[in-house]
């Protein structure tokens, strides 16, 4: 799917919601490449709702010395500031021509009286990133083959699923790397399990499973494994991501679900509740709250932070078996 022109975004207000954070980022970064692609000098500003204030939108807002043609991403708009509220409204009913803004609203309830007023003006662009459900998935799969020009059939999108977890952006990865390692050919089981199967407890979630279960040497051992046959750094981090988000929803889901309805709750299959219910049994709220920090450091090591990413992995087993409650 084409993303956006600069004349569909500069003078106007793109408008990202929802829980998905890697959709919305995607539109975020669609965003500036258009803009970007219209004038390679523009200029990127990231900031704050928190910090917006009447002078910083129009600071934000300004032509400069440099360009004329900015870009500017406003994070976490449900944090806006009341009294900026006027002015935002303002600026979305007559926006700079040669301005993309861009509003990024987290999801949920708070803030949900700006984006209504927002959704009224002519200049505003919503795009929504929906948490997807777990039969969405193989969809999921399948669409990113073909924006990267590949297919792949339907049991191959399934045993990806099922091998990489439900982190989006190790899916994406992970098709990425298939679509051009088979160019031209139709992905299949066989491909999907050549990289991403083998020895099927050394898998990503797999290492995940072991770590957050209290289980450090079979984490290390599965983890080791896993690099020295090829698996992707990132893909591990999704993992740990995805497993952590798991348990997360668990704790704050509400008692007394049937299993189908805590599977759509958590956004797992029904297999992987059982999965998910004796792990918290060891997790309180602050505990998997410091594991999602973990990961969330340990994330941005191996896609450039540090140096050694097995290093990397090594101690974010070591922390999150840790934090894990005896």
């Amino acid at each position: 799917m084409p993303g956006p022109r600069a004349a569909d975004v500069l003078g106007r207000v793109t408008l990202v919601t929802g829980k998905e954070e890697f959709l919305g980022e995607r539109t975020v970064e669609a965003v500036r490449a258009a803009v970007r692609a219209h004038d390679a000098e523009a200029e990127v500003s990231d900031s704050r709702a928190s910090d917006l204030t009447l002078a910083s939108l129009g600071e934000l807002t300004a032509p400069s010395l440099f360009s004329a043609t900015r870009c500017v991403v406003v994070r976490g708009l449900e944090e806006l500031p009341d009294e900026s509220v006027p002015a935002l409204l303002d600026y979305g009913a007559a926006p700079v021509p040669d301005v993309a803004l861009v509003l990024v609203h987290g999801g949920g309830q708070k803030g949900s009286g700006v984006l209504t007023r927002l959704r009224k003006l002519d200049a505003v662009t919503e795009a929504k990133s929906t948490e997807l459900r777990a039969s969405d998935y193989p969809g999921f799969v399948a669409a990113e083959a073909r924006a990267a020009g590949g297919r792949i059939d339907q049991p191959a999108t399934a045993a990806l699923v099922q091998a990489v977890g439900q982190d989006l952006r190790g899916l994406a990865a992970a098709v990425s790397q298939l679509v051009a390692d088979f160019p031209g050919e139709t992905i299949g089981e066989d491909e999907v399990r050549k990289y991403f199967g083998g020895r099927a407890e050394a898998k990503s979630f797999a290492v995940a499973d072991a770590a957050f279960s209290g289980r450090r040497a079979q984490a290390l051992e599965e983890l080791r494994w896993a690099l020295d046959t090829g698996t992707a750094p990132v893909l591990v981090t999704s993992a740990f991501a995805g497993t952590a988000r798991g348990l997360a929803r668990y704790l704050g889901a509400p008692r007394g679900l049937r299993e189908a309805d805590l599977a759509r709750e958590l956004g797992v299959p029904p297999w992987k509740v059982r999965t998910v219910r004796d792990q918290s049994r060891a997790w309180s709220e602050s505990g998997i709250a410091r594991a999602i920090r973990a990961v969330a450091q340990a994330d941005a090591d191996v896609k450039g932070a540090a140096g050694d990413a097995s290093y990397t992995l090594e101690r974010l087993v070591l922390t999150v078996a840790g934090l894990r409650e005896r």
